[in-house]
């Protein structure tokens, strides 16, 4: 791994020094719920991703706490909504993603593509769709792994592999890598998930019987839907900032030849509301698509993401807000408790590590959600402002905003029983910090 270099930035200014206010209290902005916003503008709309931080959020953090030639660090970045927010204003970016389709789609959205070969390689592929793939040379190999069978029609399966044997004999990494997340993106639209879940969730038999997608057609409006949003984030600016996506776990450290110790002026993310697998089903959604491009463990990923390991036993943080709501939690049931413990074990961890690469006086932004468990709210905003303040921060303030257009379902089913559902969280907090 290397380390990043920065590019000189398009405008010349550094943020002046701030004197650390006291904390405020957390406070509801409707400000910063964009319910009209274009959320999905340039390259932020190419794939979806569940719990996306919305670009408008990550740009006016950016713009209150950032500076062109500045460096920033999302420890969680999912597919690149601050790092691309980072480049279009000048600040270089370092991200890092468990999720090999997460940063599959963080590079594409931040890598500047030739169009006009770009443009070649689509008609190539129109080519092949108008066909049927009949034209195309050899044979075709369906990917053997677990369940595919249970998850696509056999004639799908076919197609499928044609697409990805196509996508395969593309040289252009930068090429391959585009076509690459509207191949993932037609994965999940031809196979039976439901697509309204973010967990795997098979459709029902009738469902299955009507539906009849056709994967060309489909890549085929995909890929041409993307390129149109990749010339507009060519037209956005000329001179944008470096950005490197990277694969290394915040919880078990951060290597100082890519983020070097007290670099980092600028953090703005929006970490995992909890374990994978009872709140966000990231693992989940990636799942099939990470493993029809060949991405090795794909079914285990939820083990590997934050809080996805048991613990053997309670713990004490020494932390109130945590240790009083995980006493409470445990009343009602001692496994989800656990589970709980492992979540905020992992992240306590993380923060430890990101707290080290920030430089004195640079900010941090986590935006977070206080879900609920067993009936108890984990307020996860005050445990984030006291994990940063054991790390030598300052809390400065809480901004609470309105959920009108984050990706997430409105009910989840916690218990994984059919019929049992519960409201997920309408809000979120944004919380900030200065390191004294």
């Amino acid at each position: 791994m290397t380390t990043l270099t920065t590019r000189k930035p398009a405008v010349k200014s550094k943020a002046a020094p701030r004197a650390a206010p006291k904390a405020k209290l957390k406070r509801l902005d409707e400000s910063w719920d964009f319910r009209k916003a274009d959320t999905k503008r340039l390259t932020h709309g190419i794939h979806p991703y569940p719990a996306m931080m919305i670009p408008q959020v990550a740009a006016r953090l950016i713009h209150l706490h950032g500076f062109a030639g500045g460096l920033l660090f999302d420890p969680y970045c999912g597919t690149g909504t601050s790092l691309l927010e980072a480049q279009l204003a000048g600040m270089n970016a370092v991200g890092t993603d468990l999720n090999p389709l997460a940063r599959l789609i963080a590079s594409v959205k931040t890598t500047e593509q030739d169009l006009r070969k770009l443009a070649k390689h689509i008609d190539r592929f129109e080519v092949l769709a108008q066909s049927g793939g009949a034209n195309h040379i050899g044979t075709t190999e369906i990917p053997d792994f677990n369940n595919i069978d249970y998850w696509f029609a056999e004639e799908v399966q076919c197609d499928l592999a044609t697409i990805s044997k196509f996508v395969g004999s593309v040289a252009s990494l930068e090429i391959a890598n585009f076509f690459k997340v509207a191949f993932s993106q037609t994965i999940r639209e031809c196979s039976w998930t439901k697509n309204s879940e973010f967990k795997l969730v098979r459709m029902k038999d009738e469902q299955r019987e009507r539906f009849d997608p056709d994967p060309y057609r489909i890549m085929t409006e995909i890929l041409r839907r993307n390129l149109r949003a990749m010339r507009d984030f060519l037209e956005v600016s000329l001179d944008r900032a470096a950005v490197k996506v990277c694969s290394f776990n915040t919880v078990e450290g951060i290597p100082h030849d890519v983020v070097a110790p007290e670099s980092v002026d600028l953090v703005v993310t929006s970490p995992p509301y909890g374990d994978s697998r009872t709140t966000v089903a990231y693992g989940q959604f990636s799942r099939l698509s990470n493993q029809w491009l060949g991405f090795h463990e794909a079914a285990k990923l939820d083990n590997d993401l934050m809080g996805g390991r048991a613990v053997s036993h309670l713990i004490k943080f020494g932390v109130s807000e945590v240790d009083g709501t995980v006493a409470e939690i445990a009343r009602a049931d001692q496994k989800r408790a656990g589970e709980v413990v492992s979540f905020f074990s992992d992240y306590q961890k993380s923060i430890r590590n990101v707290a080290q690469v920030v430089k004195p006086g640079g900010i941090v932004c986590y935006v977070v959600g206080n879900r609920t468990v067993k009936g108890v709210q984990i307020p996860t905003d005050k445990i984030t402002a006291s994990f940063f303040e054991s790390n030598g921060f300052t809390h400065l303030e809480s901004i609470e905003r309105n959920i009108p257009n984050k990706r997430m379902p409105y009910k989840n089913s916690p218990t994984n029983v059919s019929g049992v559902l519960a409201n997920t969280m309408k809000r979120e907090i944004i919380v900030i910090c200065q390191k004294v």
